[in-house]
């Protein structure tokens, strides 16, 4: 069984790595050629998403480096592991997204004052096209690799180039505007409204980092589910309580109490709490798992600042 969720977690990591190293490849290739139109345009848009392509790469790279530290065995400094780096480099992006979206609205508001006349519109509006193209692929990627891996920084990372993808769509629409109808305004309103998308983007990355890094539960759904998963079909799991839950990472720590038959000798009772684990880890196989017994109906208070007590 433990060879089982052994290979499951290997698998998780890899897929995870693969898709931290497709997301840099992508990022890269969109600084490249945006850098290019941008250089032959003169696009206040097209700036606007150059940057944040650039920061989308600088903030992919970090991923890249954090999914494999987060991944790193505990060790005698780190006892629960090392997966907060995930959400530690999230909250990086998140700063990097809201760098960007001021410089972007810096530049909007100077092209608002002054609007140009682009030069090679064309040329912009496929290097959009193509950033279009490969940004929904590379999201559609992710969004695969998050129904097995559950990273927030995968997840973080998603979010930089969903809004990127809002971001290119807005951009295309201000420079078509600007090349082919004769309104250079519409470049600098199109930055601005990248502008807006990256400030929301960052916001609910801070959002997601900062309450994995604040220990906040798992979902209503996953805890129904280890409820469920620690009684299972056992008759002598008499009751399931004191259920603590957190995530790291890519790890989640849980908690448990179960309540069984005081009669029940030590090594029957071990048997019942591994039987709750392996079944936990059926549906969480990166999950720490510590399982309380009490005796049912004998069992003392526990003391403590944080004593059993329901915050419902």
């Amino acid at each position: 069984m433990s060879g089982i969720h052994g290979a499951a977690r290997a698998e998780t990591a890899a897929l995870t790595r693969r898709i931290t190293a497709l997301s840099v490849g992508v990022a890269a290739v969109l600084v490249a050629i945006k850098a290019f139109a941008w250089t032959a345009s003169s696009s206040a848009a097209l700036l606007a998403s150059l940057a944040d392509s650039a920061l989308d790469l600088l903030a992919s790279l970090v991923t890249f480096f954090a999914v494999r530290y987060a991944v790193v065995p505990p060790d005698a400094e780190h006892r629960f592991g090392h997966g907060k780096a995930e959400a530690f480099a999230s909250l990086l992006q998140a700063g990097l997204v809201f760098a960007s979206a001021a410089l972007v609205a810096r530049e909007a508001a100077a092209r608002l004052a002054d609007p140009r006349p682009l030069e090679n519109g064309a040329w912009a509006v496929a290097v959009m096209l193509i950033s279009i193209m490969l940004t929904g692929l590379l999201i559609a990627a992710q969004t695969r690799a998050l129904r097995q891996t559950a990273s927030v920084a995968v997840s973080g990372d998603r979010a930089h180039f969903a809004t990127d993808l809002g971001s290119n769509l807005a951009a295309l629409i201000g420079i078509a505007g600007a090349a082919w109808l004769g309104f250079p305004i519409l470049d600098a309103v199109a930055a601005i409204l990248v502008a807006a998308l990256l400030l929301w983007g960052a916001i609910g990355v801070f959002r997601e980092a900062g309450a994995q890094l604040m220990d906040r539960e798992l979902s209503d759904e996953d805890r129904d589910m280890i409820l469920a998963a620690a009684a299972g079909r056992d008759p002598r799991v008499l009751g399931v309580h004191g259920l603590r839950t957190r995530a790291s990472g890519p790890f989640v720590h849980i908690q448990l109490h179960l309540d069984l038959d005081p009669q029940l000798t030590l090594e029957a009772a071990h048997e019942v709490l591994i039987g709750a684990e392996r079944r936990i880890l059926a549906i969480f196989p990166a999950a720490d798992i510590l399982i309380h017994p009490n005796p049912r109906g004998r069992a003392a208070p526990h003391g403590g600042p944080f004593a059993e007590a329901d915050p419902a």
